[in-house]
């Protein structure tokens, strides 16, 4: 119990004294150990915010380096491309040369070997109508019918030679010419200059501008006889 100066006992100091002590009617909130201050909570962020700067700065270093390098083995990929096309367009022209070549020979085989088609086609109406000449000459024993015709198988003959362009070469009462007549004797003559084909011993035949065989001629001289003769008369 509480007394007062004058060493007595106060009731109302000692019932006071007596009570507990009162307590706050909301209770205090104790500091979480989680909770962050704000300002430590900016300084995160600035420094969260400052590694993805450094973050992307370096990425962007990265990405500049790396384009640097395509920029300079640029120039070289290309070439080395434009090296393999080249390479493939002159395996390809090559191939195709070669099968040109493969076809047109093969083609020219094939002309060589049937170019002489449309001629026997042409032909084969000339035997035809020889074996009928004979035939008919065998049965009837007409000489002058089988004459007859030979001349018409000849005649025919000649017309299929001139489609095909084979035609006679002019000889007879002409100059000799060495590119179309080949002389096999010459005989003198007064009648004609000297070098002219007074006989023709075989007609030759010319196809376009090439001779198929030149004309067997017999060429003119001089003819010494006569003037021997004119001067044997002047004496």
């Amino acid at each position: 119990m509480a007394k007062n100066k004058t060493g007595k006992t106060d009731p109302a100091n000692s019932a006071k004294a007596d009570q507990p002590p009162a307590r706050d009617s909301e209770p205090r909130q104790s500091p979480s150990p989680a909770a962050t201050p704000p300002a430590a909570k900016a300084t995160g962020r600035e420094a969260t915010s400052q590694e993805t700067a450094a973050d992307q700065l370096a990425a962007e270093m990265a990405a500049a380096a790396e384009k640097a390098r395509e920029e300079e083995t640029s120039p070289l990929r290309s070439l080395r491309t434009e090296l393999q096309e080249a390479k493939d367009r002159a395996l390809r022209i090559q191939a195709e040369l070669e099968n040109y070549r493969r076809r047109a020979a093969r083609e020219m085989q094939e002309e060589r070997r049937y170019a002489n088609l449309s001629l026997m086609r042409d032909l084969l109406p000339v035997l035809d109508n020889m074996a009928r000449a004979i035939e008919a000459a065998e049965k009837t024993h007409d000489a002058a019918g089988l004459l007859e015709g030979v001349k018409m198988v000849g005649r025919q003959l000649e017309e299929v030679l001139q489609r095909h362009q084979c035609v006679r070469i002019q000889a007879l009462h002409e100059p000799f010419d060495p590119h179309l007549h080949e002389a096999i004797s010459q005989q003198p003559s007064d009648e004609h200059p000297v070098g002219t084909v007074v006989l023709e011993t075989q007609t030759g035949f010319q196809l376009h501008d090439r001779v198929v065989r030149p004309s067997q001629v017999i060429v003119s001289s001089e003819d010494k006889s006569g003037e021997k003769g004119k001067k044997e008369t002047e004496e």
